[in-house]
């Protein structure tokens, strides 16, 4: 018992720490002001571990053997893409220019980027294990760290031992580290290496994508094996939730799993109760099934999800482990007859291709970035897209899911045969299984993936060696998932180390190309889908690679034949690497090459540049897809005895803009106007420049002299009427007054994760876009409350504006992200300035 006295002194020793408490949270030193080094862990299922990393550019295995070192290097949050990032080009020398070297290993294929070696380090702090019943400490938690993508090869040390190599940059991977890992402080360190001539396009460099740290009970279960599969009926759906068990016990586990299924507004819509047991070190699959009337079906028109809540509890402890999965209930058929039937309803896949890179941000996998990226290409008319020519982030299917966006899930770009001396074919005989066991395993319970592809325009694929292995892949996937088609990219030859004539008969690949495929994937060989049909009339097809300039051949194709379900047209967004293979450019003599050396850096074939705007060929797709009915474009007047040069995969020389301040009036302008109308007529300032019969590409050209004003385009319906509401115009702007900052969002979380994004504009008292000032540049300032963390404009070859706060203004535009920072600040102020001009301002609000 304490005296009086003691208690006395306790009393005021107590006031006096709860005045220095009161004192530091008013002071606000309790907040931390940079990434903490340590991360205490909560007891989760599930934790991110994003925050609170370190990282060297070069070798830093020293660390391996004194973790202290590592507390030197620089300080950072992921995702994190080196790539992006001056660093590394500084460190290769030659011309640099941003994080862009002329010693690029990888050239124009990376957008002459430089990849390397780079460290990362973390401390983790594992609390004590939970108490069991009966105040006994419960058998040992699992523990995995999981890591969604880190380019290229991985390893992954804990506490100085070495536990995981992963080659392949775009698969998910998981660590078990229970054996490791430990109370109190441990040591990661993972060393990324991206080295050699390894990728056709860019990869970026370094841990692009989250990483969680998984904490398990000794009876769970899996995420990757949990999925559900369902079946529409006329006034059902059978629905039926797949489920593994793992007991990493000593003994044998009973448990009662019970099983909820909710809608999205909360309603409990169908329950199963289960007991069983899991023998010692043992798996236990279960299933359950349920007939559910009254059900919304997923469709890309109405993407609705349920919600799964699976809970396993061990009898004997009480220790229960809870695993939330979000499902759609939807059936898939294919057949040449009907094409691809999603609920019963056939579909037409108007499709796109994309790399993972978020342009500005490398390879940086922010979820906002893949959330905007796809939301882009929803607004643009897509329905689906392929992913190209590896897995995506897991945000990016989720994304699809909410947003009704049908996903062709690709992985490889190679099987046994290399495309670059140093890319994926030397670890394929080892890996491949593997890895694509963790696609399936990973993706199978979205509903937005409507087909599987084992490859893209894959080297040896009708040897006998590569017929093997296409077949031994397909059988792969049918052992985890039979509930969707596969797929594979082919194109019109089989190029490879064992080249030959039989390579590019065609015959010869209709024949064997497609024997392990339910759809035929063709790239830009539209020409075939007939010939072929007569040929093999079961066959499904489906343009999985097709040129922009050809979109209304392919989509004709499309709605005209049953057993072609889709074209996806490469690409539906710019991205980096590549350079320059959709360009075009104004030649006297000869044609544009395939791709373009420096400064390009850009693949510029996207419908959407790389911070997000509407390209030429994304209107006229507009018009194939039903959904203008009527755009128009403009050239401008070429020098004598020049000519356009358009490479395979870019667009002419044309834009949405009537203002042309340089150029003399009357001279001679082409005007291409895009609609299905029977015949479409032009006005310049309200004076008639002709009607014109649009051709079988929808286009009807116009050679009209240049007057500033109004340019407009109206359909004529067959008797010659003009058709009220279909409508096309451009205006000539006026002078820049102003610029104007717009962003995406004006709310967005604290702490770095979250983000906005805001479009820099130059506009005139209209409020028009200014497109012709192109040299103008602009300042970007983050006064307040969070970062710039990217910025930059879309031209493909402006190297010097590309992730600048100083980038010059392309067809009137530039682009600012920005994340919230730490501190207590509730809100981001950025500014822009140009010479000449008010600044903008514009306020996001943190939360």
């Amino acid at each position: 018992m304490l005296s009086c006295k003691n208690k006395s002194n306790m009393r005021k020793r107590l006031s006096f720490l709860l005045c220095l408490w009161a004192v530091i949270v008013a002071l606000g030193l309790l907040r931390a002001t940079a990434a903490p080094s340590v991360t205490p862990l909560p007891t989760g299922r599930k934790t991110c571990i994003d925050r609170g990393w370190h990282f060297l550019l070069g070798d830093g295995s020293q660390a391996l053997t004194q973790p202290s070192t590592a507390q030197a290097w620089r300080t950072l949050n992921l995702p994190h893409d080196w790539s992006v990032e001056p660093e590394a080009a500084r460190q290769a020398g030659g011309t640099v220019v941003g994080p862009f070297s002329t010693n690029s290993v990888g050239g124009y294929q990376t957008g002459f980027t430089v990849g390397g070696e780079g460290w990362y380090y973390k401390r983790l702090d594992i609390p004590r294990q939970p108490i069991g019943k009966g105040g006994k400490a419960a058998q040992a938690d699992r523990y995995w760290l999981y890591f969604e993508g880190v380019y290229n090869q991985a390893e992954v040390f804990l506490n100085g031992k070495r536990l995981y190599f992963n080659p392949y940059g775009y698969i998910s991977f998981r660590v078990d580290v229970s054996g490791e890992i430990h109370e109190g402080e441990n040591t990661l360190l993972v060393r990324v290496r991206n080295e050699g001539n390894n990728s056709r396009w860019y990869a970026g460099s370094g841990i692009y994508r989250h990483v969680w740290l998984l904490r398990l009970p000794a009876l769970y279960a899996d995420e990757w094996d949990t999925y559900m599969e369902s079946q529409l009926r006329q006034s059902q759906a059978d629905v039926n939730l797949h489920t593994t068990l793992y007991n990493e016990a000593r003994q044998p586990k009973t448990c009662s799993v019970s099983v909820q299924l909710v809608d999205a507004q909360g309603r409990t819509v169908g329950t199963r109760k289960q007991k069983t047991t899991v023998g010692a070190g043992g798996k236990q699959p279960l299933a359950f099934s349920w007939q559910l009337r009254g059900i919304r079906p997923w469709s890309p028109e109405s993407p609705h999800l349920y919600t799964a809540v699976i809970r396993v509890k061990d009898v004997r402890t009480g220790i229960t482990d809870t695993l939330t999965k979000r499902f759609g209930i939807r059936s898939i058929d294919c057949s040449a007859q009907r094409g691809m039937c999603l609920n019963g309803q056939p579909v037409l896949l108007r499709g796109g291709c994309v790399h993972h890179d978020n342009g500005l941000l490398g390879a940086c996998a922010y979820d906002r970035a893949e959330e905007r990226k796809l939301e882009l290409l929803k607004v643009q008319g897509f329905n689906a897209v392929r992913t190209s020519h590896g897995l995506p982030s897991e945000h990016f299917l989720d994304v699809c899911d909410s947003l009704g966006l049908m996903v062709v899930d690709e992985t490889f770009d190679q099987w046994l045969l290399k495309k670059n001396d140093e890319d994926y074919h030397r670890y394929f005989p080892q890996h491949s299984t593997q890895d694509l066991q963790t696609m399936v395993r990973r993706d199978r319970n979205h509903p937005s993936i409507v087909m599987w592809s084992i490859g893209n325009e894959i080297p040896g694929r009708i040897e006998p060696d590569g017929m093997e292995v296409a077949e031994c892949l397909r059988r792969t996937i049918l052992e985890l998932d039979t509930s969707r088609p596969v797929t594979a990219a082919i194109c019109g030859w089989d190029a490879g180390d064992n080249w030959n004539a039989a390579a590019h008969n065609w015959e010869v690949q209709d024949a064997k190309a497609f024997e392990s495929l339910d759809v035929g994937g063709y790239n830009y060989l539209y020409d075939k889908y007939e010939h072929d049909h007569a040929t093999h009339p079961q066959r499904v097809m489906c343009g999985l690679e097709s040129y922009p300039k050809q979109a209304s051949e392919n989509w004709t194709l499309v709605e005209r034949l049953p057993y072609v379900i889709g074209d996806f047209v490469w690409t539906a967004m710019d991205y980096l690497g590549e350079a320059g293979i959709g360009s075009a450019a104004v030649r006297r003599e000869g044609s544009q090459s395939m791709f373009q050396g420096w400064p390009w850096y850009n693949g510029w074939c996207g419908d959407i540049d790389l911070i997000g705007q509407k390209k030429p060929q994304s209107y006229y797709r507009d018009v194939v897809w039903h959904r203008s009915p009527i755009t128009m474009a403009v050239e401008r007047p070429l020098p004598a005895g020049a000519h356009q040069s358009v490479s395979a995969w870019g667009w002419q020389l044309e834009e949405q803009n009537w203002t042309y301040p340089d150029l003399a009036r009357e001279s001679l302008m082409s005007v291409n106007v895009y609609s299905r109308a029977p015949q479409v007529r032009l006005y310049l300032n309200g004076q008639p420049m002709g009607d014109r019969v649009p051709g079988s590409t929808f286009w009807a050209g116009y050679q009209i002299p240049y007057r500033p004003g109004t340019l407009r385009a109206v359909n004529l319906d067959g008797n010659g009427n003009e058709v009220s509401g279909e409508v096309f115009e451009l205006q000539t702007t006026g002078e820049p007054v102003a610029l104007r900052l717009t962003p995406d969002r004006t709310v967005i979380r604290a702490g770095g994760a979250d983000l906005a994004y805001l479009t820099i504009e130059l506009i005139d008292r209209e409020g028009r876009v200014v497109t012709s000032d192109s040299e103008r540049r602009v300042n970007i300032s983050v006064t307040e409350g969070g970062h710039l963390l990217a910025s930059g404009n879309a031209a493909p070859s402006d190297m010097e504006s590309f992730r600048s706060p100083q980038p010059r203004l392309f067809r009137g535009r530039a682009l600012a992200i920005v994340n919230g920072g730490d501190g207590r600040e509730t809100s981001i102020r950025i500014e822009v300035t140009s010479e000449g001009l008010p600044a903008a301002t514009a306020v996001v609000a943190l939360q």
